[in-house]
């Protein structure tokens, strides 16, 4: 990934705006920089990273920095009747206590798949609502590349997808392919990493194919058995193999080939979804902590603990004993427990 010559037999077009003439950026011999929008991985600079949010960990979320420019405002997605329904009827809001426990079903290890999808189509709905501009690339353009052969209207760069269309379309390909909660995670992740390397925004116009190429690449990268590019094209049927190829490779070629997730990114971005449904009233449903999941997480906790009394033995240290096995003419050290979050 060093290298400034890239192992593709073709070049990336340089984004460009729908004004603008198209340019194509020629290869580049060994020792001179890019001119067009899109920097090589060996030009960008060591700062870069830092505001990097696929990157780095301290780095902020697009999608939430976007959604708190529509709440200061005063201004959230339209919801829907079976959404406010459950809201009417909901009541108070449930709470633990000494009795019952709620909690939901999703951790940062296993997140629910139905709430991960309909946060993440929120957060692409916030930054196709609150972009700043309209730069684009041929190969994501609805128009020129159509997933159906009915094509696209006239005006279909015109007007904002609502939230339940964007996730209506991703759930399509999620339930098809059967992918997992956390290939929607780091699907977000490869789709604010373009919109930062390509210098390019999701707009009307083109978020279908950027959240298709997410989707992809983030399944070849998280599944085991991926779902091959053919199979999409089962899904979406007029769709060809060809198609499916090139917006591959290109969009592999925008994110310079680094499809590495560190896990603390990984990390953010799920609480980040989860701020981001709170704020937008779509808080994970909680359900009373039944005998047998306790049971399951008093498991969980006991092998957590296990381990790390065996990983405290190799080290020397000694294991702190109960108050019954205390001499009690010894000296009696405080007694430590482990935390465990599940």
């Amino acid at each position: 990934m060093g290298n400034k010559n890239s192992c593709c037999a073709y070049s990336t077009p340089p984004s460009r705006r729908k004004d603008a003439p198209q340019n194509f950026e020629e290869y580049l011999p060994e020792g001179e920089e890019s001119i067009g929008n899109l920097q090589h991985i060996s030009e960008r600079e060591i700062e870069d990273w830092d505001t990097d949010p696929s990157l780095h960990p301290k780095a902020g979320t697009l999608f939430l920095e976007r959604s708190k420019i529509s709440l200061e405002n005063g201004l959230s997605r339209k919801k829907s009747q079976n959404h406010i329904s459950e809201l009417r009827g909901s009541g108070l809001k449930k709470s633990s206590s000494c009795s019952t426990i709620y909690l939901d079903d999703s951790t940062v290890s296993q997140p629910n798949l139905k709430n991960t999808v309909k946060c993440v189509s929120l957060a692409i709905y916030y930054h196709i609502k609150n972009r700043t501009s309209e730069r684009y690339m041929e190969i994501f353009d609805e128009k020129k590349h159509p997933l159906t052969r009915d094509g696209v209207p006239q005006d279909y760069d015109q007007h904002n997808p609502e939230h339940r269309q964007i996730y209506k379309f991703i759930r399509t390909l999620f339930n098809s392919a059967q992918l997992t909660a956390e290939c929607a995670i780091i699907t977000l992740v490869y789709l604010e990493r373009l919109l930062t390397y390509a210098d390019i925004d999701i707009t009307p116009g083109n978020w279908k194919r950027i959240v298709l190429g997410a989707i992809l690449l983030s399944s070849k990268v998280w599944d085991d058995q991926a779902v091959w590019n053919v199979d999409y094209c089962q899904i979406l049927k007029d769709i060809t193999v060809e198609d499916m190829n090139e917006l591959e490779r290109q969009f592999l070629e925008m994110l310079q080939f680094n499809i590495n997730v560190p896990s603390s990114v990984y990390a953010k971005y799920y609480f980040d979804l989860r701020s981001l449904a709170e704020a937008n009233d779509l808080a994970f449903p909680g359900e009373p902590l039944s005998k047998e999941r306790a049971q399951k997480l008093e498991a969980m906790s006991r092998i957590c603990e296990d381990r790390i009394t065996a990983e405290a033995l190799k080290n020397g240290l000694k294991k702190w004993s109960s108050l019954d096995n205390v001499n009690a003419m010894g000296n009696i050290a405080p007694r430590r427990s482990v935390a465990i979050l599940s």
